[in-house]
């Protein structure tokens, strides 16, 4: 090509700088005692949850979501830090102390521009203040979304933490029966009675996942209005599973495994399914490579990879907890250690005379 043929094509398409996308916005909502299948799109005829079901739609939804123990701080320690319970040090307990050894992902962002917060309960419950972390490791605490948006410089990403208390007890007796549910339309789980005191309250607990479905609902309507919905991540899940025996604190299904929804168009087609196996220690690694970041500290894999179709070995998960509340002689923990796959869960039980 002659020196005019090369002059022209400058002309006629000029060399430009490459066009920086805008990063992610993060909208982490968590329902507190939730577990999987209780939504209307994972087949449960009760509960009904519009939200969560069209997050499903509109991006995917996850049939195999694993938190990485069923214990309310432990589990919240490790969706922030990306790192398995036993690696946290008092991290890995109810009632600690979080750990202030590696950055979680709120950490990271903010160090990297984003504005964070937090609404309602973050990491908990613990003491994050005497480890040096002047605002809950979830984020500074707000009184509300809009106040949130509000605040945040125009133009700055954010990530914003919801952490609800339902379906946490203590339940309003009946309140589920008063919304309109019927006590003979619930399917009570083979390991627990069937009488009618068991289904009530299990209605009580239906009515409050409804009502934590509802205010994600708000929080996404929020973004909508302020024209941020396509360019935020939203996950909506839960950090162990409902308040009942066999359930929350414990390494069965009932107490592991989580409802969870993400949608983000900019990576995840709408109506896309999951199948493969994942754990709440992936989340944080995902939120900071959607920031286009890297980090070293964490033992989670990235779902982006996933969510594209890229094939990856996510036969199984690790499950564990150490002490959940403090019930035995000394404030003892009493252990377990599982593996869950397609056939089978183990669990482990190193310490069983301390049952």
């Amino acid at each position: 090509m002659n020196l005019i043929g090369f002059a022209l094509l400058l002309f006629l398409f000029p060399f430009q700088k490459p066009i920086e996308s805008k990063p992610p916005n993060i909208l982490f909502l968590i329902a507190d005692d939730w577990s999987y299948p209780h939504a209307g799109i994972y087949g449960d005829l009760i509960v009904r949850t519009p939200t969560f079901d069209w997050l499903a739609k509109e991006g995917a939804l996850f049939t195999h979501a694993f938190t990485a123990s069923p214990s309310c701080s432990p589990s919240r320690a490790s969706i922030l830090l990306g790192r398995y319970p036993h690696q946290n040090g008092d991290g890995g307990n109810l009632w600690s102390e979080f750990p202030n050894v590696h950055p979680t992902y709120v950490q990271i962002l903010e160090a990297n521009g984003y504005f964070s917060g937090s609404k309602r309960k973050g990491w908990g419950p613990g003491e994050h203040k005497v480890t040096g972390f002047a605002n809950n490791p979830a984020g500074k605490s707000f009184d509300d979304f809009a106040t949130f948006l509000n605040e945040k410089p125009k133009d700055q990403p954010f990530t914003f933490w919801f952490g609800s208390s339902d379906p946490h007890r203590e339940y309003m007796p009946n309140t589920g029966i008063q919304s309109g549910m019927k006590l003979w339309d619930v399917i009570v789980p083979g390991f627990f009675p069937d009488n009618d005191c068991v289904r009530n309250d299990i209605l009580d607990y239906y009515f409050e996942i409804e009502r934590f479905d509802r205010e994600s609902g708000q929080l996404i309507a929020l973004l909508k209005e302020m024209g941020e919905l396509d360019n935020t991540i939203i996950v909506m899940t839960s950090d162990n599973g409902m308040p009942f025996p066999r359930a929350k604190a414990n390494l069965y299904d009932y107490g592991t495994r989580m409802p969870l929804a993400i949608r983000w168009p900019e990576k995840v087609n709408p109506g896309t399914v999951i199948d493969a196996f994942v754990n709440f220690v992936d989340f944080a690694p995902s939120f900071v490579e959607a920031a286009g970041l890297s980090q070293n500290s964490m033992s989670g894999q990235s779902l982006w990879g996933l969510l594209s179709g890229e094939k990856q070995d996510r036969k199984q998960v690790y499950l564990e907890r150490e002490r959940h509340a403090n019930v035995r002689k000394g404030n003892l923990s009493y252990p377990m250690r599982g593996v869950r796959n397609q056939d089978y869960l183990y669990i482990w039980n190193p310490m069983p005379e301390r049952n």
